[in-house]
């Protein structure tokens, strides 16, 4: 179900979870800034959870409140994820979505790494 991303941050999210070790993931990648982990839910060959370790619902609440380094901390460990992957070549897809008319469903900023085949377009075209 799509949330309000102009909420306050509710820490019983199932990422906030996740963080802090109460449901398990398969973690691929993880540093100060930033988690990352499989989607339980692949909606393509690779489908790749990246999650800022701060206490954000969305990106505009992640780029207006968090500090530069934890910004750039999060968009680098995004990176390294999709180098580790090996999707750099032949390419892929980060999504994020953002309240409801994105489609967001956890309260925790969160982007999508999608990769390991041709995706195809990016939305459904209009009529």
């Amino acid at each position: 179900m799509p949330i309000d991303a102009t909420q306050p941050y509710d820490d019983e999210n199932i990422f906030a979870k996740i963080l802090r070790g109460e449901i398990p993931s398969t973690k691929v990648y993880e540093d100060e800034w930033a988690l990352a982990f499989e989607d339980i839910n692949p909606q393509a060959e690779i489908h790749t959870l990246v999650i800022p370790k701060g206490c954000y619902v969305s990106w505009d609440d992640f780029s207006a409140n968090a500090p530069d380094e934890e910004i750039g901390g999060f968009i680098r460990a995004v990176g390294h994820v999709a180098r580790a992957k090996g999707l750099v070549e032949p390419g892929y897809r980060l999504m994020a979505n953002i309240g409801a008319h994105g489609g967001q469903e956890v309260p925790h900023l969160h982007v999508h790494i999608f990769g390991g085949q041709p995706l195809g377009p990016m939305i459904m075209r209009r009529g």
